[in-house]
Formats: structure tokens, C-alpha cells, sequence
């Protein structure tokens, strides 16, 4: 049996009984894969310009999904999806944008905190799109999850002082937590796949077109071995494999929820640049691991034992 028919036939079991926490699962990998994003990303672009790199990323992505997965893409490819393809295209675009231009002036660890709002922001956001009021625990749980994430990614000595990479970060919160909603909404509507080769279409569309007038033509830097690698990994990993988990995760996990198991990505950032790049743990990070365990807890452990009772 062929990769995509094995797909095929996971798909047709996809329903309301897919296991939760295999769901949460996916999702926890797509928090790995993006946290080791920080890192490679940042080493990419000393070669290629930011909206250049999001270009490769997305249509890469694009070109390995047809390749996989174009019995499940093509048939969905209908006038209905249009609307659903624009939106979480031109939101998931915003939040790259933003992350990635940000990201060169500031440091991955700074990156990854100030985007980690968007785990307290989204159940605000998911009540004004889906009118899903947030529940308590979700709302305690995202604060200590943003404050851990602020102690692992806390410098010694080092107060916060915004400048413009940090305004773009903070951008990217805000546009995430709708891409977040928005995503957790259309997966339960449409196939997760499909929803999310639109999604890398349209925003890869966007940035080659800001690429093409904004930034500098390709050069023979971008053949190096380490660069090829790092894109390779940005797409394949970080771009296609973690947003295919993620949209199949949103539509069995409420995006309020999904959002605090997903900002662990800062925690597995700060681990890759330990590991990979000397950096050194110190106090403030073992007790922002502590406080993002908690909070994933808080938000993984209530609403199952919930939904235990519902059934």
C-alpha cells in the first residue's frame, strides 16, 4: 500500500473520536519542529533575504504536498475553499512576514517569547470569531504559560526594552492567534491537507511578490551546503510537516487549548540553541520550563477529564 493510500485510509477514520491525545501530540511535535525554526532560520538569512526564504518555504511545502498528497488536494480545490484559502493565507503570510523581518534584529530566545503571546491572546480571539466563551482555566493557564516562556527566554540583568523587531513580534502574536482560530474553524469544515496547501499557496504568492520587489535578486551564496540544509529543514519540516499536524491537532483540540501546548515552542528553542549553540541554561529558564510544564497541564488534563464524563 502506497504512502498516500495508507493517508487516505487514516483520513476516512478522521472524526470526532480521533484520539485527543494523539491530537495534543502532533501538536507538541509541531512545537518542537518550529522551536528548532528559530536557529536555522536566523542562520538562512545571512545568505538569503527574509520574504526570499518564506518563498522557498511555502512552495517547497506546496511542491512536496502535490507529490504526496494530490489525490486528497486536487478534488478539494472547489470554489468553496477560496474563502477559507485567503484567510488563513493572508493571516498565516502576516505572521511569517512579521516573524521573519523581526527576526533579524533580535535574538531567537527574545523572538520566541514576545510571539508566545498569542497563547494568551487566541481564547480572546476565538470568542470573537467562533463566540466560544474562554473558560477560566484557559485564561489562568496562558498567563503562566507567558510568564514562563518570559523566564526561559529572560537574559541576566536583561530588561525589556521594545524596538522595532520587537513591534513586528508582537504583530505576529496578534495575527497568529486569528491564523490560529481561523484554522481551528475551516479543519473541522475541510480537509486539514487541503486547507493547508491553500494556505502555503496564497501566502507563498505574497511573499514572492514582495520578493521580487523589495529584496535582491538570488545569488551563488544560496547554494552553500548549510544554507541548502537549513531551507531543506524549513520546509519540510518546520513548514509542511508541522502545519499538516497542526491543522489535523485544531480540529480535534480547541484552539484555546492547542495555543498553550503549541507556545512550548519557545522552550524547545531555547533548548535547540543549548544544545547546538553553547548557549547556557540558567536559573531563570529551569524555572520558565516548570511554569510552561504547568501551564500545558493545567490546559491538556482539565478538559479531558471532561470530556470523560460527556461520554
Amino acid at each position: 500500500m502506497s504512502l498516500v493510500d495508507r493517508f487516505s485510509r487514516l483520513r476516512s477514520q478522521w472524526s470526532r473520536s480521533f484520539p485527543p491525545n494523539l491530537a495534543r501530540l502532533m501538536l507538541l511535535a509541531c512545537a518542537a519542529l518550529w522551536g528548532g525554526s528559530y536557529l536555522l532560520a536566523k542562520f538562512a538569512m545571512e545568505a538569503i533575504p527574509p520574504q526570499w526564504l518564506m518563498a522557498l518555504r511555502m512552495f517547497g511545502a506546496c511542491l512536496c504536498m502535490l507529490a504526496l498528497f494530490h489525490r486528497h488536494i486536487i478534488p478539494n480545490l472547489t470554489p468553496k475553499i477560496i474563502i477559507p484559502a485567503v484567510v488563513v493565507g493572508m493571516t498565516y503570510w502576516g505572521t511569517m512576514v512579521t516573524q521573519t523581518v523581526g527576526l533579524q534584529t533580535i535574538e531567537p530566545g527574545r523572538s520566541a517569547f514576545l510571539t508566545a503571546a498569542y497563547c494568551v491572546l487566541t481564547p480572546f480571539v476565538t470568542w470573537i470569531v467562533s463566540r466560544n466563551r474562554p473558560k477560566i482555566i484557559n485564561l489562568i493557564a496562558g498567563v503562566v504559560c507567558l510568564i514562563g516562556v518570559g523566564f526561559v527566554s529572560l537574559k541576566p540583568g536583561g530588561s525589556l526594552s521594545l524596538g522595532v523587531g520587537d513591534w513586528l513580534t508582537i504583530g505576529t502574536a496578534i495575527i497568529f492567534s486569528f491564523n490560529l482560530t481561523f484554522l481551528g474553524v475551516y479543519a473541522q469544515r475541510f480537509d486539514p491537507i487541503a486547507i493547508t496547501f491553500v494556505q502555503f499557496a496564497v501566502a507563498g504568492t505574497m511573499f514572492l511578490l514582495g520578493a521580487v520587489f523589495t529584496e535582491p535578486a538570488p545569488d551563488a551564496g544560496w547554494l552553500a551546503g548549510p544554507v541548502v540544509a537549513s531551507v531543506l529543514y524549513l520546509f519540510l519540516g518546520a513548514t509542511m510537516s508541522a502545519q499538516i499536524m497542526q491543522n489535523i491537532g485544531l480540529a480535534h483540540v480547541p484552539a484555546s487549548q492547542a495555543s498553550i501546548i503549541m507556545c512550548t515552542e519557545s522552550l524547545f528553542a531555547v533548548s535547540f540553541s543549548a544544545l547546538f549553540w553553547g548557549e547556557r541554561i540558567i536559573w531563570s529558564s529551569m524555572v520558565g520550563f516548570a511554569l510552561i510544564f504547568a501551564a500545558v497541564l493545567m490546559s491538556v488534563m482539565k478538559p479531558t477529564r471532561h470530556s470523560l464524563h460527556r461520554n
